[in-house]
């Protein structure tokens, strides 16, 4: 059996999509559906049902998903154990981060490192939004919950601390903020509740209950940028407010603490390039905790 047409083949059952499969693995739309066709044929069966809107495994199709996995497993053990005897950092590492830690501080950080390793490619994927490992979207992924169940590793990264911001020219314009009654008919910048994905993202439902205008951004720097242009008040991280003078914290009896949550796959995490940008997140982290949490 071809490895290359089950590479192909995972590809199709983790994105469900022949597109998704061709553009993740760098092929052409019909040489990934060719490659399909030929190792359904190599093994007289049907895997995938080819629908207007993606692609469906077919019983033998989540039959072979199963044995797949477990040989890319044993690949990517291999390929650990290999790869530790090198002495160059090489390859590509996705990370995928909730967008206020991605781009107020591993965009720097993995930037950095990224500048000194020539052969690695870092692809640092700061959205709010979840990761899955199993599926490959991701060799290391950040999470604000911790998760309850699958085959991961799993380690705390750090506490961080978000408080209530509003800009000098916003105060000065509106009035001073003492008390929380003064929110009272202020704009509050706030996320999109449709598009919330953890439980802990709940922390805009206390000023939510003082201020009833509200601008929603689904992003975390939208909401700085709208916080910083003057336009409202916001609950900002503390680590990514701090660098801009401009932002000035408020209330300070409304502070929330939240957590970082490091993941990686059993399968990948002894990677040489995956444990050594692990590595470098972790320790970089750690370097800036002060940071994290509120003076």
């Amino acid at each position: 059996m071809d490895w290359d047409r089950i590479r192909i083949f995972l590809a199709v059952a983790r994105t469900g999509q022949l597109a998704g499969a061709a553009k993740r693995l760098g092929l052409n739309h019909a040489t990934v559906g060719r490659q399909l066709t030929a190792l359904e044929e190599e093994l007289s069966t049907k895997l995938v049902e080819r629908q207007t809107h993606g692609c469906v495994l077919t019983p033998a199709g989540e039959a072979l998903l199963g044995t797949a996995e477990r040989v890319e497993s044993e690949f990517l053990q291999l390929e650990a154990e290999l790869s530790g005897t090198a002495e160059a950092i090489s390859g590509a590492v996705r990370v995928g981060a909730p967008d206020g830690l991605g781009n107020y501080f591993l965009a720097g950080a993995l930037g950095g490192m990224a500048a000194r390793y020539p052969d690695l490619v870092i692809q640092l994927v700061p959205l709010p939004r979840t990761f899955s490992l199993s599926r490959r979207e991701a060799d290391i992924v950040i999470t604000l919950d911790r998760p309850k169940q699958g085959r991961m590793l799993v380690q705390k990264l750090t506490d961080y601390t978000l408080s209530v911001y509003a800009s000098e020219s916003y105060l000065a314009e509106t009035g001073p903020i003492e008390r929380q009654a003064d929110l009272a008919g202020r704009l509050f910048v706030t996320h999109v509740e449709d598009f919330v994905y953890s439980r802990a993202l709940d922390y805009a439902d206390r000023l939510g209950q003082l201020m009833h205008r509200r601008f929603e951004c689904g992003s975390v720097m939208g909401q700085m940028e709208a916080v910083r242009a003057g336009h409202g008040i916001g609950i900002l991280h503390d680590y990514a407010a701090r660098p801009f003078p401009e932002l000035k914290q408020l209330l300070p009896e409304i502070r929330f603490t939240r957590n970082y949550w490091l993941i990686s796959h059993p399968d990948t995490h002894r990677l040489r390039r995956v444990a050594e940008v692990q590595r470098h997140i972790v320790a970089s982290v750690r370097a800036a905790r002060r940071d994290f949490e509120a003076e």
